[in-house]
């Protein structure tokens, strides 16, 4: 177990998350922002050695590299879906869009593209262990629970958005870059961070996106006030 694992301030009923990647520098990343986020984390370098701490751990889901020399991350998925359907999150190359197909048939659960947000990371970690336990991710210390800007609330676990106790109806893709632009916590969102994993050619839609968005919470959408474009970079929420 790595040292990240072994610390002793979370709890032992929190996620175990195994993390395999050969990129030592992007693993040891991904395996310090997971356990700031709450999850336990133990991190391969190789499909082997993944495979031989499996033997002794049981593990709430994996993140895995497609791209590994030797066994790849779509051979180990595919040998791990003979005996277990723990949720598997793919990172694979943006240039690369069969990639997503291959896992699909294999059986990943969800894929993100490199390079990523890290927030997007968790989110759609969150999602893949939500579906897998039928409730929230079990004994994680959950990113956020709501967010307040305005006279609007956010339930970030339940995807809810009301206005002064209102419920507002909002569309999936809606809902999904809310829970992005919320656990932000008013930081600035790169626009391709928020495109759903869409090609970098359809990343514009996401501004056809933010002006239905804010056409429901902005009084004045050509001046709004809550979701600000950030120039340059994308968007931010800004919070009370």
């Amino acid at each position: 177990m790595t040292a990240l694992a072994a610390r002793a301030d979370l709890p032992d009923h929190a996620p175990h998350i195994l993390v395999v990647d050969d990129d030592r520098r992007l693993r040891d990343l991904l395996s310090r922002f997971l356990y700031e986020q709450g999850y336990r984390v133990t991190a391969a370098a190789s499909a082997a050695e993944a495979r031989a701490k499996g033997a002794n751990l049981v593990f709430d889901a994996l993140v895995l590299d497609v791209m590994m020399p030797g066994e790849t991350g779509f051979d180990y998925a595919r040998q791990i879906r003979q005996t277990s359907q723990v949720p598997i999150l793919m990172l694979t190359a943006r240039s690369n869009p069969n990639d997503r197909v291959t896992g699909l048939e294999i059986g990943a659960d969800d894929y993100l593209p490199k390079p990523f947000e890290p927030r997007e990371l968790i989110l759609r970690l969150n999602n893949i262990l939500r579906r897998s336990a039928g409730s929230g991710p079990v004994g994680a210390a959950a990113p956020l629970d709501a967010v307040r800007f305005g006279p609007f609330l956010f339930r970030v676990e339940r995807g809810e958005l009301t206005r002064d106790e209102e419920p507002i109806r909002v569309s999936e893709r809606e809902r999904e870059i809310l829970t992005i632009l919320a656990l932000a916590k008013g930081g600035n969102v790169a626009r391709e961070a928020l495109t759903g994993g869409a090609e970098p050619g359809n990343e514009r839609t996401i501004d056809v996106q933010m002006n239905r968005l804010r056409r429901k919470l902005e009084d004045d959408p050509a001046n709004p006030r809550y979701l600000q474009t950030v120039r340059g970079i994308g968007y931010r929420l800004v919070l009370d």
